[in-house]
């Protein structure tokens, strides 16, 4: 990207001399020196947002005095002044999973401009975009030697059509690079080599201007790098497609919550346990919409990876993001990472010169704080069905006997809530269920409460090298005692990064966590997005015949109902050393914290201590091999790929030749047929009910990203495509079809239709008032002109920045969807993608208006001169004839948000305006 400067006496530049070179910036200072405010007061990541107003007013683009101006009042008014302002990133990352579809979506809009005559050309990214493909590795092998390669061939085998599409896009676009599968997850090789905490470009006028490094991604864990304080955050994939194409993000000068923490962590505790406490708190607090910035003496003692770990979970707390100013820590893992010289220096110079540093005086002002002591951090693993589900490990192992009794006692009861209100002495008043099992020829009791998938997974812990040499200690001790993960425990290592295998065969711990059944499986997200890959026959037989509840634990970040694996109820999130612990123990009722977890092959008890390595253990083996050679020896090819990856062939020039075979690829409809003009807002008449939904529907719920069956309508699309069953791979490599995708619209297995009793799947009751699948009584309601909408709970759309769940409604006819609240990337996804979000008001929601699903309903109030955030009037009309009307907020929360509705969504808005420029 170059910079356009707009005039020669731009008021804020500045001058910094760093060694030899001499860079401009947009000097904080400055702006208050010119009467445009006191920023003294300002946290780092909201001085970041105002440095990138500073300069891109400086270059001319739509940015106020009085935009800049406002963040001097946000500090006069306690950090809070919600105006609305323009933000631009200044890179974009993906992973395959988004950004297939967003790719798509771009080939698609390169074939819309030629329509409207415009020049395809323009359809290109004006910022870097990176993609990391990490979201396609299945564990279709594991627990020996051969698993990696099987399973890096069968990801081959699968997704062969999608690779050759984004090798394609590779060299149809521009500011467009692809980093190759089996290379890492996206966030960690974004903090590991991409990200440069400060970043520089050159000017117009041959300036080299240094800034802080800020990105999007079509990932909701994009947060991760704010450990190594660069400002980024999740948006879905048409947000990040519009940002892509020079649109700006239109986003509210949020609330800044600061988190201080204080003391060390001890003995015995990890990052992992730290961050569930943290999630927990910030949940309960509420950070939705917001920034939260950490601060505090015990960042001291908070090495960067520990960080990125807190700052990757942001979503799960809810934030926009989890930001962590730079300081000296930031320095040593920029060097310790094998970034260059000479960059480390600009980041500590600038930081120092432009306010951004946390030095021992650091004091901003929040508009509302937190704080915990670090040295209170106990070992905890969070479940069965949420990240904020925290369970301290002393109470694990009762709390699982109330799960039962939750899930087959009062169908979805909150586990972690009760065990809140009731205390860890509640007991289970459901009797737990035990088969025998046949297990190749070995007879095991598979019971409720069964680890049958036990996986070192994720950008989130894998990331972090503590934790990751604590396992392998871990597995080292057990190894030592003769112990050995239980048989029906399905294990995996799945790294972030190539870097992980260096430092764990540098220590000599892959070999012990070989010698347990963590052997690696590949190099991507695997078990946390869903890819957990089949088990054992004869486990899910025995799991689905008997109605088990079989668990997973997984060192990742997201734990919803359905994610997982079809065959888990109930889903923990841990620490890489407990992970491999209870694969040891292989049942959620042993008490890892008190009681013995396995025994010795002489019958000898077996305690986690035993097998639990020291923090100086850890910290010798970690300053040992974890190395900046290591990280240069790994980057340095990081685009180039295996051998695979080069072999694989690249066809289509300026646009794409869609195949109309294909079953992953295939030409979306959104922008066939579009006129040059845009329309209008139109009110919602004579609406029907497509879903009634409770509260905390995630975007998995919406649209999910793993395995689905030949008998759901996606499976019924591509059996009658000639696939099959073992070759439908998942929902989330399938994005880029929107004929699948659109069946697996509210198609989780777990999501529960309050229109139906006691069903859980996408089924909804269809014209007739008889039960059909969503997708079905979809095509039937739109066949008739029908308009639909969905009701909701609160945090409605919770979850991964996952555009499909937006996408997916828009195909499915719905042109509103009514909840108690939404979650941000979300609600911006709909609006996106033109389907708009209300809000209930007043105390409303769908139980005090007793809905049913039989309702018709009218929103009014949307045509004509709407403004954000408007309140509308909605009739509800009953089954029995009788009406009552209620208000609306109309979630359109930005003036700008009323063009992209106008234009039926936001990339039309920017096609169009592209198509005139």
């Amino acid at each position: 990207m170059t910079i356009v400067t707009g005039n020669d006496t731009a008021k804020t530049r500045r001058e910094l001399t760093v060694g030899d070179k001499t860079f401009s910036y947009y000097s904080i200072q400055a702006a208050s020196d010119a009467g445009l405010g006191d920023f003294s007061k300002l946290p780092a990541s909201l001085k970041v947002v105002l440095e990138n107003l500073l300069r891109f007013e400086d270059a001319g683009f739509s940015v106020s005095v009085e935009d800049i101006k406002a963040f001097g009042e946000w500090a006069e008014k306690g950090g809070n002044n919600p105006r609305e302002i323009a933000y631009r990133p200044a890179r974009v990352l993906m992973q395959d999973f988004t950004g297939v579809p967003a790719v798509v979506d771009l080939a698609a809009m390169r074939d819309g401009i030629k329509g409207l005559g415009g020049d395809a050309q323009k359809i290109n990214p004006l910022v870097p975009v990176d993609l990391v493909i990490d979201h396609s590795v299945m564990i279709d092998e594991f627990g020996n030697p051969r698993a990696f390669q099987m399973n890096v061939d069968r990801e081959y085998e699968r997704n062969m059509e999608r690779y050759e599409f984004l090798k394609w896009g590779q060299t149809a676009f521009k500011n467009f690079r692809v980093v190759p599968p089996g290379t890492g997850i996206c966030h960690q090789v974004n903090l590991e080599y991409l990200a440069q905490t400060v970043w520089t470009d050159t000017d117009q006028e041959g300036r080299e201007v240094a800034y802080p490094d800020t990105l999007v991604g079509t990932d909701s864990h994009t947060t991760m790098v704010n450990g190594a304080a660069v400002l980024g955050w999740g948006v879905g994939g048409i947000e990040a497609e519009a940002a892509m194409l020079g649109q700006p993000i239109s986003m509210l000068i949020p609330e800044v919550v600061g988190f201080k923490l204080t003391g060390a962590m001890v003995e015995g505790t990890t990052g992992t346990d730290l961050v569930l406490k943290v999630v927990e708190m910030l949940r309960k607090h509420g950070v939705v919409g917001k920034f939260v910035e950490f601060y505090g003496d015990g960042l001291d003692n908070l090495p960067l990876a520990q960080r990125a770990t807190i700052a990757n979970m942001a979503p799960e707390y809810g934030a926009t993001c989890g930001f962590f100013p730079i300081d000296a820590e930031t320095l040593r893992y920029l060097e310790q990472t094998g970034r260059e010289k000479d960059r480390i220096a600009l980041v500590e110079a600038y930081a120092k010169e432009n306010g951004f540093w946390r030095g021992a005086d650091y004091a901003p002002i929040y508009s509302s704080t937190l704080e915990l002591d670090m040295g209170t951090i106990v070992p905890a693993i969070s479940g069965p069905k949420r990240p904020q589900d925290y369970v301290a490990l002393t109470d694990a192992a009762t709390a699982f006997g109330k799960v039962v009794s939750d899930f087959r006692g009062k169908d979805a009861s909150d586990a972690a809530a009760d065990m809140a209100a009731e205390g860890p002495a509640a007991t289970k008043t459901v009797t737990e269920k035990a088969v025998k099992v046949d297990l190749d020829g070995q007879e095991i009791t598979l019971k409720d409460g069964s680890v049958v998938i036990a996986s070192i997974t994720s950008c989130t812990n894998t990331s972090n090298p503590y934790v990751l040499i604590a396992a392998g200690l871990v597995a080292r001790k057990a190894r030592a005692l003769g112990l050995n993960r239980k048989p029906w425990v399905k294990t995996s290592l799945a790294p972030g990064s190539q870097v992980v295998t260096e430092y764990l065969n540098a220590a000599g711990l892959q070999e012990d966590l070989d010698a347990i059944g963590f052997n690696l499986v590949g190099y991507g997200c695997t078990t946390c997005i869903g890819n957990s890959g089949p088990i054992h026959p004869a486990l899910s037989k025995a799991i689905n015949e008997n109605d088990l509840i079989a668990t997973s634990v997984l060192s990742g970040n997201r734990n919803f109902e359905g994610r997982i694996s079809p065959d888990v109820r109930a889903n923990y999130l841990a620490s890489p050393p407990l992970v491999v612990a209870y694969a040891l123990a292989g049942d959620m009722d042993v008490d890892l914290a008190g009681g013995p977890i396995a025994q010795t092959p002489e019958g000898k008890d077996v305690y986690l201590k035993d097998i639990w390595p020291s923090d100086k253990e850890v910290a010798e083996l970690v300053e040992k091999v974890v190395t900046r050679e290591a990280f240069q020896a790994k980057y340095a090819d990081v685009f180039k790929g295996d051998e695979k990856w080069q072999a694989v062939e690249v066809n289509g020039g300026e646009t794409y030749d869609w195949p109309p075979e294909s079953t992953y690829i295939q030409n979306p409809p959104y922008f066939q047929g579009m006129s040059p003009d845009a329309g209008e807002i139109t009110n919602i008449k004579s609406a029907r009910v497509l879903a009634l939904l409770g509260d905390m529907i995630t975007t998995d719920h919406i649209s999910p990203a793993g395995s689905f069956k030949p008998s759901t309508p996606a499976g019924k699309y591509l059996t009658e495509h000639g696939v099959e069953p073992r070759d439908f791979n998942s929902y989330g490599s399938r994005r880029g079809n929107h004929e699948v995708m659109m069946r697996g619209t509210f198609a989780n297995i777990r999501i529960k239709n309050e229109m139906l009793d006691g069903v859980e799947g996408g089924f909804t009751k269809g014209p007739n008032g008889e039960q059909t699948t969503i997708f079905d009584a979809s095509m039937e309601y739109q066949e008739a002109g029908t308009p639909l909408v969905i009701f909701g709970g609160e945090q409605y759309g919770a979850g991964s920045s996952r555009d499909w769940a937006a996408k997916g409604t828009n195909l499915l006819g719905v042109k509103g969807v009514i909840a108690e609240s939404f979650e941000r990337i979300h609600r911006s996804n709909l609006i996106g993608m033109g389907v708009i979000p209300f809000e209930f008001t007043n105390g409303d929601t769908r139980k005090t208006l007793g809905l049913t699903g039989d309702e018709v309903v009218t929103i009014e109030g949307l045509e004509g001169d709407i403004k954000p955030l408007s309140l509308v009037p909605c009739t509800i009309e009953f089954k029995d004839g009788s009406k009552k009307e209620i208000k609306l907020k109309a979630r359109i929360d930005t003036a700008v948000e009323i063009e992209y509705l106008k234009n039926g969504g936001v990339l039309h808005y920017v096609l169009r305006n592209l198509a005139k420029a």
